[in-house]
C-alpha cells in the first residue's frame, strides 16, 4: 500500500494522470482518430453543398461591404469634410478604429506564435481562424490611415522617402511613420506564418479534392508539398524561426501605436503606462473577437469535438487577466491625474468621468473593468451563449476606451476658444460598419474555402484522445 501511495510509483503516477484526464476538458472530444479528423475538417471545403446559413451570413456581410465601398466612393470624390472631424478633434472615428482593427489582429500572432513556443496544446483548434483574423483585421485598419490622408494615391509618394527627393521627409521622428513599418511588418510576417502553416493541409485538400479545378489548385498552392522526411524538417524549422519573428512582434506592434499618443504633450495621453496598457487591451479585444467567431462557428458545422470546452475556459481565463490589467491601467490613469497635481491632467480626467462624454467613460468601466469579473464563476465559463454576449460587449467595450482616449482629450485641449464637440456623421458610421462588414466577408469566404482549423495539427492530438478514449 506504500508503494502504491508513493508518487513515483508507476501505478500512483497512472492514477494521477487518469484523475487529471478525468478532470479537465480535452483539446478533442474522445472517439477520433487520424482518418475522423481529417474528413471532418476537410469536408467543409471540399463539400459540393454550402449550408444555408452559410450563403445568408455572407449576403449580410456583403451588404454591410457595400456600404464601405459607397462611404469610400463618396470621401475619394468629396473630401474628409464628409466626417466628423474638426478643428480640435482632428483624429476621430478614423484613428479609433484603426487602432481598434489592429488589436483585434493581436489575438491571432498570440495564439500562433506565443502559444507554440510555449508548447500549449490546446492552441491546435483556434490558431488557424485566429491567423487569418490577424489578416483581416490589419486589412480593415490599414484603409483608415489611407484614407484620412484624403489622396490615398498621393500617400505612398509622400511616405516613401525616394532618394535626392525625399531626403527631408518623411519625418521619421513622428510615430504615424513608425506605425508604417510596425504595421506592415507584422502583416508581412503574420501572412507567411499563416500560409506556412496551410501548406500541409493543402497538400491533403489537393489529395482528396475530386475535381481537377480544386486539384490543381491546391496543388498549386501546396507548393509541391509531399510529406518526406526533408520537407517536415524544412517545414517545422521556418515554422518555429516565423514564431519567433512573430513573438517580439506582438508587443512591439501595439507598443508602436500606443506611441501617436504617449510621445505627445496632451493631457490624457502623455502617460508611459500606454505601451503595456494597449498592449493587454489589444489582447484583451483579441480574444473576445475570437471567442465572438469561435462559438458560432463551432455551432454551425459541428466543431464541438474540436473546439472543445477547455478552449473556451482558457480563452475566458486570458480574458480576465488581460481585463484585470486594463482595468489596472483605467486605475492608473486616475491616479496619475490626482498624484502628479498638474491641473490640465486633473481636468482631462473630471472632463472624462463628469463632461459631456462621461456616458461613453462610465459605459466603458461597467464593461471592461465591472463586467469582467464575471469571468471568475465556472457557471459563466459554462454558459456558452452568454460567453458570447459577453465577447460582443468586450468588443464594444474596448472601442468605446479608444473613443474617450482620442476624443475627451482632443475636444477640450489647452486653449478653451478652440474647444468644440465631436459629432459622427452617417459617414463615419458607414465607413466602420463596413469595414465589419468586410472583416466578416473575408472570414465567412475563408471558412468556406480553407480550412479554419488546422488539420495535421488536429492530428498530433489524437493520441490523447484515444487515451481518454480508453480512461472512458
Amino acid at each position: 500500500m506504500a508503494d502504491r501511495l508513493d508518487p513515483s510509483h508507476p501505478a500512483s503516477a497512472a492514477s494521477a494522470r487518469e484523475a487529471l484526464l478525468a478532470r479537465t476538458p480535452g483539446v478533442i472530444e474522445p472517439g477520433h482518430t487520424f482518418g475522423s479528423v481529417t474528413d471532418r475538417i476537410a469536408s467543409i471545403v471540399l463539400t459540393h453543398r454550402t449550408p444555408i446559413g452559410w450563403f445568408f451570413g455572407f449576403a449580410v456581410a456583403f451588404m454591410f461591404l457595400m456600404i464601405l465601398n459607397l462611404t469610400i466612393i463618396k470621401l475619394l470624390f468629396t473630401g474628409i469634410g464628409i466626417w466628423g472631424n474638426n478643428i480640435p478633434v482632428g483624429w476621430a472615428f478614423d484613428i479609433i478604429n484603426f487602432v481598434w482593427w489592429i488589436g483585434i489582429g493581436h489575438a491571432g500572432t498570440l495564439i500562433s506564435a506565443i502559444l507554440l513556443l510555449f508548447r500549449q496544446q490546446w492552441r491546435t483548434s483556434i490558431n488557424r481562424f485566429a491567423e487569418a483574423m490577424t489578416l483581416f483585421a490589419v486589412a480593415c485598419a490599414a484603409m483608415f490611415p489611407l484614407l484620412h490622408t484624403g489622396r490615398p494615391w498621393l500617400a505612398a509618394y509622400w511616405l516613401l522617402p525616394y532618394p535626392n527627393t525625399m531626403q527631408l521627409w518623411p519625418q521619421f521622428r513622428s510615430p504615424l511613420i513608425w506605425d508604417v513599418f510596425a504595421v506592415t511588418t507584422y502583416f508581412t510576417v503574420s501572412l507567411l506564418f499563416w500560409f506556412t502553416g496551410l501548406i500541409p493541409d493543402l497538400a491533403t485538400l489537393r489529395d482528396a479534392a475530386q475535381s481537377k479545378f480544386a486539384r490543381t489548385v491546391f496543388g498549386v498552392l501546396a507548393l509541391g508539398w509531399r510529406g518526406s522526411a526533408r520537407h517536415w524538417q524544412r517545414y517545422e524549422t521556418i515554422y518555429l524561426l516565423l514564431a519567433g519573428l512573430s513573438t517580439p512582434l506582438v508587443l512591439s506592434v501595439h507598443t508602436v501605436v500606443s506611441f501617436d499618443f504617449a510621445v505627445s504633450q496632451l493631457p490624457g495621453w502623455h502617460a508611459t503606462i500606454f505601451p503595456p496598457y494597449f498592449v493587454a487591451g489589444a489582447i484583451y479585444s483579441g480574444f473576445a473577437m475570437v471567442m465572438t467567431l469561435a462559438i458560432p462557428m463551432r455551432a454551425a458545422f459541428g466543431l464541438e469535438g474540436f473546439i472543445t470546452m477547455r478552449h473556451i475556459h482558457n480563452m475566458t481565463k486570458i480574458m480576465l487577466v488581460t481585463g484585470m490589467i486594463v482595468a489596472y491601467g483605467y486605475v492608473n490613469e486616475a491616479f496619475f491625474a490626482w498624484y502628479s497635481g498638474n491641473l490640465y491632467e486633473e481636468f482631462m480626467m473630471s472632463n472624462r468621468m463628469t463632461g459631456p462624454y462621461a456616458f461613453f467613460y462610465w459605459s466603458l468601466i461597467s464593461i471592461n473593468a465591472l463586467m469582467i469579473q464575471l469571468f471568475w464563476f465556472r457557471g459563466v465559463r459554462d454558459n456558452i451563449p452568454l460567453l458570447f454576449v459577453l465577447s460582443l460587449m468586450v468588443n464594444v467595450g474596448m472601442w468605446l476606451e479608444r473613443f474617450i482616449i482620442i476624443v475627451t482629450s482632443l475636444h477640450r485641449d489647452f486653449l478653451p476658444s478652440s474647444w468644440d464637440m465631436y459629432v459622427p456623421t452617417r459617414w463615419d458610421f458607414g465607413m466602420f460598419t463596413g469595414t465589419i462588414g468586410l472583416f466578416l466577408a473575408l472570414f465567412f469566404l475563408f471558412v468556406r474555402l480553407l480550412p479554419a482549423i488546422s488539420i495535421f495539427e488536429m492530428r498530433t492530438v489524437v493520441p490523447e484522445a484515444k487515451l481518454r478514449t480508453e480512461h472512458h
